[in-house]
C-alpha cells in the first residue's frame, strides 16, 4: 500500500459541527474513495483552527492550504480539484493570514506564541496517542518520577502564572495554601463553567486538547495532596463534555488516572460535573455549592476554598486555561514562561475576538499585547469599511472604551489604565452601534443572572435596566444618567460577591466613555442606530 502523502484536517469543534462539519467530512471521505485516492489522502477530525467564517474551515497538509467549505459541492470540488487534479481551489481558499499557527509567521499576522493552544487544530482530540506523540503526559511523568510535591509548587510559583479566568490570583500561592492546609482530604476542581458572553476559549481548549486539562489537574493533585478532582463544565458545552469524558476514560485505561499512576504510589480519580447554565456558578464558591447539590449561590469569605472548600475540605479551583499552561511550564521551566509577557504578567493569554471584526476567533499572544494589535493585526480590523466605535475588553463584566485607548497593553495591570484583561474577550462594535442600547443589553444580562441573594446587585441591575430603557427611547433625564453612575458605585462597594461588584464596571465605563451620546439621547437626538418615536397618548374613554 502506498503511504498517504496528503492530510485533510476538518475543524469539528461545536460551532463547526453546527455548520455541518461532520457531514462535510463524510462527503470528503466518500469522494476520496470514489476517485480511488484512499491510499494517498487521509481525512481527520481536529479541534478549532482558530478562526470562524460562515462555513467549515478545512486545512490541507503538507501544502498548508486552508479552505472554507459551505456545501457538499464545495467538499467534492476540494477532492476533484486539489487531490485529483493537483490544483489549488482559489474560490474556496482562505487567506492564510487569518489562520494562526504555532510559532509561525503567517502573512500579515505577527507571530503567535502558542502554549495553551499548541495542540488545538493540530491533533485529533479524541486520540490519546496523538496527545502523547506531542509530549503529552511527559510533564506528569517528570513530576511523579523526579519531583516532590513542594518542588512542583515551587516551579509554579517561580513561573508567576496567575489565574486566567479573570481574577488573576497567583496560581502557585493558591496551591501552596491547599498543600499546607492541615487536612488529609483535599480536592482539585477545574472551573469550566465559562458563562461570560463572548468567551469561548475554554470550550475550544476542551474540545481541541482535553488531555492537557486532565494532565494538569493530575499534576495539581499530586502537588497539593489531593486524590479526587472534578471538572465542572457548563451543561450546554456538549462537545467539551464528550471530549473530556473520553479523555478521562482513555487516561484511566492506560493507567494515567486511578490507582498507583505510573507506579508512583500516587492515586487520583477525576470525574465531570455539569452546570445548569447559571452565570453565578462561575464564582468559585457558588460552583462548589452546586457540586455539593445546593443552589449555586456564593459563600461568605473567608474562609477561602484553598483552606475550606468542597465539603469543607481544602480545595484548589482553577480555570481551564490556567490548568492548560501547567504541563508546558513543567516541561520548559518557569524561566521560559517568564520570558513571555511582561514583568508583572508572565506568559501568554488566549483572547477571543468577537463582534464587528474581520477575523473572529481565537488568538494566543504574550501578555501585554496592545488592544490595537489584537483588533487590527490579529483581528484584521473592522469589516465593510466601517469605523470602530466601541470596544469592550475582558468580557461582559469588562471595560467599555472608545477608540482613544487602543494602545493600552492588556495584562493584569492594565485595569489601572482603564482596560480590563478579564476572561480575554475583545468585543468590537462599529459606528452603527448605540452605546445606550449596548449598556441596556449588558445590564439586562446581569439582572437576569443575579442570584438575588443581595439587594445591591438584585435591585441595582433591575433599576439600571429600567433607567436605560427610558434613556434609549429618548424619554430619560440628565439626572437619571447621573443616577446610573451612583448605582454603579453602590453595587461595586456593597454587593456580596464578584458578580454584582463587576457589573458596575461596564455600566460605569460605558457611561463615562460615551457621556455625550447618553446626553444626546436625553435631548432626543438619535444616534446612527436609533430613531426615537414619541409614545402614543392614551385616549380618554368617553363616559
Amino acid at each position: 500500500m502506498r503511504m498517504k502523502i496528503q492530510t485533510v484536517l476538518v475543524s469539528v469543534d461545536s460551532s463547526s459541527a453546527l455548520r455541518g462539519a461532520r457531514q462535510f467530512k463524510k462527503h470528503i471521505e466518500e469522494n476520496v474513495k470514489k476517485y480511488q485516492l484512499s491510499d494517498m489522502v487521509e481525512v481527520l477530525e481536529t479541534g478549532s483552527l482558530g478562526v470562524y467564517k460562515d462555513g467549515v474551515i478545512v486545512a490541507v497538509y503538507p501544502e498548508e492550504v486552508f479552505y472554507e467549505i459551505n456545501s457538499t459541492d464545495d467538499a467534492e470540488q476540494l477532492v476533484t480539484e486539489h487531490f485529483l487534479k493537483g490544483r489549488i481551489v482559489k474560490d474556496l481558499m482562505i487567506d492564510k493570514s487569518v489562520i494562526k499557527h504555532e510559532k509561525k509567521e503567517t502573512g500579515k499576522l505577527d507571530r503567535e506564541e502558542r502554549i495553551v493552544l499548541k495542540n488545538v487544530g493540530v491533533i485529533d482530540p479524541g486520540a490519546i496517542e496523538e496527545y502523547i506523540a506531542r509530549d503529552g503526559y511527559m510533564a506528569l511523568a517528570k513530576v511523579l518520577k523526579e519531583m516532590k510535591p513542594e518542588n512542583v509548587i515551587d516551579v509554579v510559583k517561580k513561573s508567576n502564572i496567575r489565574g486566567r479566568g479573570g481574577a488573576g490570583f497567583p496560581t502557585g500561592m493558591k496551591w501552596e495554601f491547599t498543600a499546607k492546609a492541615d487536612n488529609p482530604e483535599k480536592y482539585v476542581i477545574c472551573n469550566a463553567d465559562e458563562g461570560e458572553p463572548g468567551t469561548f476559549k475554554d470550550r475550544l481548549i476542551m474540545e481541541g486538547d482535553p488531555h492537557s486539562v486532565v494532565e494538569a489537574m493530575t499534576i495539581a493533585a499530586y502537588a497539593v495532596g489531593a486524590n479526587k478532582g472534578y471538572i465542572y463544565i457548563r451543561g450546554e458545552y456538549y462537545g467539551s463534555i464528550d471530549n473530556i469524558r473520553k479523555a478521562i476514560k482513555d487516561a484511566y485505561e492506560i493507567g494515567l488516572l486511578g490507582e498507583d499512576i505510573m507506579g508512583s504510589g500516587f492515586s487520583f480519580d477525576l470525574s465531570v460535573r455539569l452546570g445548569a447554565g447559571a452565570y453565578i456558578c462561575g464564582e468559585e464558591t457558588a460552583l462548589i455549592e452546586s457540586i455539593e447539590g445546593r443552589p449555586g449561590r456564593p459563600r461568605l469569605k473567608p474562609p477561602y476554598p484553598p483552606v475550606e472548600g468542597l465539603y469543607g475540605k481544602p480545595t484548589v479551583v482553577n480555570n481551564v486555561e490556567t490548568f492548560s499552561n501547567i504541563p508546558w511550564i513543567i516541561n520548559n521551566g518557569p524561566e521560559a514562561f517568564k520570558a513571555l509577557g511582561t514583568e508583572g504578567s508572565s506568559g501568554t493569554k488566549v483572547f477571543t475576538l468577537v463582534g464587528n471584526i474581520i477575523n473572529r476567533g481565537l488568538v494566543e499572544v504574550p501578555m501585554g499585547t496592545s488592544i490595537f494589535d489584537l483588533i487590527y493585526k490579529y483581528g484584521g480590523g473592522i469589516p465593510n469599511g466601517k469605523k470602530l466605535k466601541i470596544v469592550q475588553t475582558g468580557g461582559t463584566a469588562g471595560t467599555f472604551m472608545n477608540t482613544k485607548k487602543l494602545e493600552i497593553g492588556l495584562d493584569y495591570d492594565s485595569a489601572k489604565e482603564g482596560a480590563s484583561l478579564g476572561s480575554g474577550v475583545i468585543l468590537c462594535m462599529d459606528e452603527d452601534s448605540c452605546a445606550v442600547d449596548c449598556a441596556k443589553t449588558v445590564m439586562e444580562f446581569f439582572a437576569h443572572e443575579s442570584c438575588g441573594k443581595c439587594t445591591p446587585c438584585r435591585e441595582g441591575t433591575r433599576v439600571s435596566v429600567k433607567l436605560l430603557d427610558k434613556i434609549s427611547k429618548g424619554q430619560g433625564r440628565e439626572e437619571e444618567v447621573e443616577q446610573l453612575l451612583m448605582i454603579a458605585d453602590v453595587m461595586e462597594q456593597t454587593s456580596f460577591c464578584g458578580l454584582g461588584q463587576s457589573a458596575a464596571i461596564p455600566l460605569r465605563t460605558i457611561v463615562q466613555s460615551f457621556r455625550d451620546e447618553f446626553s444626546d439621547h436625553v435631548q432626543k437626538k438619535p444616534c446612527n442606530a436609533c430613531t426615537f418615536v414619541e409614545p402614543k397618548k392614551k385616549k380618554r374613554s368617553k363616559r
